[in-house]
């Protein structure tokens, strides 16, 4: 077994932000799949997360989205999260549901219809303000599907603008987050489409605009860790949302299908100074288990997480940064891998034996009787899904 005390204060410093979607119904692009025990409300999304961080130790907040998680006192929501032993986090917006929003939303060529928008971004800040939450996660469906069906340049403009009056509302400890999509919904083109985008966005806004990188968001044989490092390297890399995909943005568990990926990732976020305490790096999961049980999937997530930082942890930086001067490139690539090839698995269970947390979570779960409980207790009422 590996011994990772040297490693142990670190993996202390990991956290992970689930979403509260990720505990409703979803499904592909033509079903969505109903599960028993689902929650009904944004308290009952809550419960389950708080049941990953329980057996975990790995998941402490739990960010909303709006308006799917809207309740009428955000005060007594955050309560509700304290007594379940987790705290509200990132606020995500949605402007990409509403019929108004068919040709865009804050890029659309209606000022008002840019200005409903806007107001929907004011209404999270105040929420946030309620909260007690840091950051503003936007994403935007936003783009085009034939060539020549907007001006695409007067739709960067437009973004611009509407981003600048969203930052101006923010309070002086509040970031505003945008994520960046390649593609979809829109087919022709994407208002931001890629980390350059977003990058020239935020910096244009000032320094507490940043951006997110999506796991899932990139074509086939994107350089993942090399946009981690540029974002790291120009100060602007402000979270992350964890998923995983095969083909486009499949929301996958991370890790599902390319833990090497998720290994070099992360190691670059390590060597780049975007883990720990001190960094202000958000790391979130981003994914809709669709045909798995929803809170098992997110505690595998988690534990995916945890194994490939404590694998990038463990690379001897030292020896690999001489192998790298000396132009050694068999041993440098070599350092990488025998950290990779380790098996944290039992060293991790020691890990958290050690802080009173079972060794095995998955297992703890299941043995814990609350998927039974959950599938007895919500009956009735409408289940929480795709817009709710």
């Amino acid at each position: 077994m590996t011994d990772l005390t040297a490693i142990a204060p670190l993996l202390d410093e990991q956290a992970i932000e689930l979403p509260s979607w990720a505990f409703g119904n979803s499904g592909t692009r033509f079903k969505v799949f109903a599960q028993p025990g689902v929650p009904r409300d944004p308290y009952e999304k809550i419960s389950d997360a708080a049941q990953v961080h329980r057996h975990t130790g790995l998941a402490p907040t739990v960010a909303l989205h709006i308006p799917w998680d809207k309740v009428d006192d955000y005060t007594d929501l955050a309560r509700h999260a304290e007594e379940n032993g987790v705290a509200l986090g990132t606020i995500n917006s949605n402007t990409f549901q509403d019929d108004v929003y068919k040709l865009g939303s804050l890029t659309h060529s209606d000022p008002a219809i840019r200005q409903k928008a806007i107001d929907h971004h004011f209404e999270c800040i105040d929420i946030m303000h309620a909260t007690g939450s840091r950051d503003l996660k936007i994403w935007l469906a936003d783009g085009t599907n034939y060539p020549g069906q907007d001006d695409i340049r007067g739709r960067q403009d437009r973004l611009a603008d509407s981003l600048a009056k969203i930052y101006e509302r923010l309070g002086d400890e509040q970031r505003l987050v945008l994520e960046y999509k390649f593609f979809e919904p829109a087919f022709y083109h994407t208002d931001v489409p890629d980390w350059g985008t977003a990058y020239a966005q935020v910096a244009a806004l000032g320094e507490r605009a940043v951006v997110c990188l999506d796991t899932g968001h990139h074509a086939p044989g994107t350089n993942i860790e090399f946009i981690v490092m540029q974002l790291l390297r120009l100060g602007r890399l402000g979270s992350f949302d964890f998923n995983s995909r095969f083909y486009a943005d499949d929301d996958l568990i991370v890790g599902a299908a390319d833990p090497f990926q998720l290994f070099r990732i992360i190691f670059e976020v390590v060597r780049g100074g975007g883990y720990g305490r001190d960094s202000d790096v958000a790391f979130m999961l981003d994914q809709c288990h669709n045909i798995e049980d929803k809170i098992p999937g997110q505690i595998r997530s988690v534990l995916n997480v945890q194994e490939m930082t404590a694998r990038a942890l463990l690379v001897d930086r030292e020896a690999l940064a001489a192998a790298q001067a000396a132009g050694d490139v068999l041993a440098a690539n070599g350092i990488l891998m025998d950290a990779f090839y380790t098996d944290v698995r039992p060293g991790l269970a020691a890990y958290r034996e050690a802080k009173g947390l079972a060794g095995d979570p998955m297992a703890a779960y299941a043995a814990s009787g609350y998927a039974q409980s959950i599938i007895d207790g919500r009956q009735g009422g409408a289940q929480a899904g795709w817009g709710a």
